[in-house]
């Protein structure tokens, strides 16, 4: 589950990118949040895959 949030945020950050400045502002934000949020589980040693 957490590892597709993360894929399809890269994707709408990516589109964000090429869109325009605005979107690919809030985009970044929340991909910011997904690798944070992925790091936590990697330190705390628990699976993201399934």
């Amino acid at each position: 589950m957490l590892w597709t949030i993360f894929v399809v945020l890269v994707v709408l950050w990516l589109l964000g990118l090429i869109s325009g400045h605005v979107i690919g502002g809030y985009i970044h934000v929340l991909l910011v949040i997904a690798i944070v949020v992925v790091l936590i589980r990697i330190i705390q040693g628990r699976k993201i895959l399934k």
